[in-house]
């Protein structure tokens, strides 16, 4: 019996070290890329501020093929949402909406997941003119991590694995404009 407790003890004392840690990890998170892409800011923006040609050089819109999707408004501008669900964990469910537009320049959006965690992000999209034929595309986010799930940090570099992501999609969107006349 004395043994039993003792390892009890042991997993009671290792689970509130790990929720004091979570306390000093940070929650926030924030990561960007960018790429240039041969084709004028104009052309690159006109195509980006459209949620629903994400599907085509997203890395998780491209994830499942098979996703439910739903869209709600009139797409490249405020307030249209474009919704998914998918059976897949690594893209389960959620939302983004367009929240801002500076045309030609910006497009902010916020991305509501519901599946596998509930949590909530800010991202953007950014063009600006390296010449008359070549545009600088950013792409980020910024979010939080909720306490106590904030300690797998410790672990992983979501940082990291969204930026790859965001560099994997800008690279894709770079073929497909470039492909363009």
């Amino acid at each position: 019996m004395k043994i039993i407790k003792r390892i009890v003890f042991a997993i009671g004392a290792l689970v509130l070290l790990a929720l004091v840690v979570a306390l000093f990890v940070p929650k926030a998170m924030k990561a960007e890329r960018e790429i240039v892409i041969a084709k004028p800011k104009e052309q690159v923006f006109d195509y980006i501020k459209y949620l629903k040609n994400q599907d085509n050089y997203s890395k998780w819109a491209l994830m499942d093929p098979d996703m439910k999707k739903e869209y709600r408004g009139t797409d490249g501008t405020v307030g249209f949402v474009s919704a998914w669900e998918s059976e897949k964990d690594d893209v389960g469910k959620g939302e983004q909406e367009i929240k801002a537009i500076e045309e030609g320049k910006r497009i902010d959006f916020e991305l509501r997941f519901v599946k596998p965690f509930e949590s909530t992000a800010q991202a953007y999209m950014l063009t600006d003119a390296v010449d008359s034929s070549h545009t600088k595309v950013s792409w980020g986010f910024s979010g939080n991590m909720a306490w106590p799930i904030n300690i797998f940090r410790l672990f992983m570099d979501p940082e990291k694995a969204i930026g790859d992501d965001f560099a994997a999609g800008l690279s894709k969107l770079k073929a497909i404009l470039e492909q363009q006349q």
